[in-house]
């Protein structure tokens, strides 16, 4: 037997709940003794994650590792495609970024590479670990891709893993998108499906239990657990499509209402996380001047393409908007590219980003940025003064640009080489490179606080601790798909198929 078991986890399309679900399997399995480690080949997204030494992966492998107990590193997710813009997107190789490429050129020209890559990757991650969960991307079933896809049954045969076969019922059809997703598998990658769970189950589960017994019958895969649906679960998204789950509408009930603008090019909006969990706070992303309205605080978030989000903010009337908030006292933060966008000018020489070489931004920070071919990433600490508050603060930075001041002004956050951000006297105006600043308890209490003093209401102490929410939130799911899960059958089925003693699924569909 192999020293390492490895697991895959597949899904019948995209936001399947194949990320919650490898991160369950994470914690469960480090509960259970065994040192773990997640992987996944090659992740498209704009939520990202540093690892200790300063490289870019997927932010799903980043919450995963934190699920194991352990350190991310780029073996984790070697293959990151930041998308920029139509067809083009920014390819970060082991957490450093490549080449921008499109689509065609990528499938074309990078995939041996990529696969070479993937390779070594993985095999460094199996001589480290006792069990690997695997986690796959978009479908298996995509026929119009699968001749050079670099992350789901090629992935599956670099490491000879077992698939697990996601459905989410939420959405409607999963028979039919389980069954369909099967029937259109290779005959040998079907040999690899050992099971399937169902996820996002609302209601009574046995009047499920027909469905799950007919397609038993009628495939001959195992159904391994039906996974109800989890209100409030507290683990960081990834895919901008969870934005749509999101309102843009106020809640009167709320003393504070977050307006978030929810950019074209939005990346790392996990930033926005721990406001969800603040009894006091509604939190709303929007799109338009209408759905703006008049909220207590504006955030514009980080962007993949600052200069052309810039431009949606110009042509939707949102800037001048935000521009008028300000004018009758609204607070504005911005983060990472939303720091940009409060400056002067954003400017683009080198066509990192854009085709368009300049920008004016809002001119409420002096301050003008110029996208470099270099780009930061790293985790840093450092001290924010808030007027009278000392807080120490910790974050990330990602991003391209280098933002230069046009007069003294007061920083936000002090580190040990340089300071960094902008904070304006009254403290309305406030910007940062920090990822994961609201993450730092102490400074989201008392920038609320303020908010709340501003309306004439009493100051909240000793809010919510983002850390023990976050463990509470692994610790959780990993219950729930404990209690609606085969584990131990998942274990000896990982055992047997590394063993050669797993029986062949009796596949019964007809073609």
């Amino acid at each position: 037997m192999k020293s390492c078991l490895p697991l895959m986890i597949q899904g019948t399309h995209s936001d399947a709940g194949k990320s919650a679900l490898v991160t369950a399997l994470c914690r469960i399995f480090v509960q259970d003794g065994f040192k773990t480690a997640p992987f996944k080949s090659q992740n498209m997204a704009l939520n990202s994650y540093i690892t200790v030494d300063g490289k870019e992966i997927g932010r799903a492998q980043g919450v995963q590792a934190e699920a194991c107990r352990i350190d991310a590193t780029t073996d984790m997710n070697p293959i990151l495609i930041k998308p920029s813009g139509v067809n083009h997107s920014q390819i970060v190789v082991h957490g450093k970024p490549f080449r921008n490429m499109e689509a065609g050129e990528y499938r074309q020209d990078f995939f041996q590479e990529g696969l070479k890559l993937i390779r070594e990757s993985y095999e460094r991650l199996a001589s480290s670990y006792e069990r690997t969960i695997i986690e796959g991307a978009g479908s298996p079933a995509e026929v119009n891709l699968n001749d050079r896809e670099l992350v789901n049954m090629r992935v599956a045969q670099i490491a000879d893993a077992p698939v697990i076969l996601v459905g989410d019922i939420e959405k409607g059809g999963v028979f039919a998108s389980l069954v369909g997703t099967l029937q259109l598998l290779e005959a040998e990658d079907r040999k690899r499906v050992v099971g399937v769970i169902i996820n996002k189950f609302r209601g009574d589960v046995t009047l499920l239990q027909p469905g799950l017994t007919w397609f038993e019958e009628y495939t001959g895969v195992p159904v391994l657990g039906v996974v109800p649906y989890i209100d409030n679960l507290f683990i960081e998204a990834e895919d901008s499509v969870v934005l749509s789950r999101y309102t843009s509408q106020k809640d009167d009930t709320k003393d504070l209402d977050i307006a978030v603008i929810r950019l074209p090019m939005i990346s790392n909006f996990t930033d926005i996380d721990p406001f969800f969990e603040e009894e006091d706070c509604h939190v709303r992303f929007v799109k338009s001047v209408d759905e703006l309205g008049d909220p207590d605080l504006v955030i514009i978030p980080g962007s993949k393409n600052t200069i052309e989000d810039m431009q949606f903010l110009q042509n939707t009337g949102l800037a001048n908007r935000i521009l008028n908030l300000v004018d009758q006292g609204v607070a504005v933060f911005g983060i990472c590219g939303g720091y940009q966008i409060l400056g002067e000018t954003i400017s683009d020489p080198y066509g990192v980003e854009s085709a368009l070489q300049s920008i004016d931004g809002l001119g409420l920070i002096p301050m003008k940025t110029t996208m470099t071919q270099e780009k930061t990433t790293v985790r840093s600490e450092g001290i924010a003064y808030v007027g009278e508050e000392v807080i120490p603060v910790s974050g990330y930075e990602i991003h391209m640009g280098e933002s230069l001041f046009e007069k003294e002004c007061q920083h936000l956050i002090h580190l040990s080489d340089r300071s960094e951000g902008f904070i304006s006297p009254n403290h309305q105006i406030i910007g940062t490179y920090f990822h994961g600043i609201f993450h730092n308890d102490h400074f989201r209490e008392v920038l609320l606080n303020e908010l709340r003093l501003k309306k004439g209401l009493e100051p909240i102490e000793n809010r919510v601790s983002f850390a023990r929410k976050k463990e509470e939130g692994f610790d959780l799911l990993a219950q729930v798909v404990r209690e609606h899960v085969q584990i131990d059958r998942i274990y000896q089925i990982m055992t047997d198929y590394q063993e050669g003693e797993l029986d062949a699924v009796n596949f019964n569909m007809s073609k």
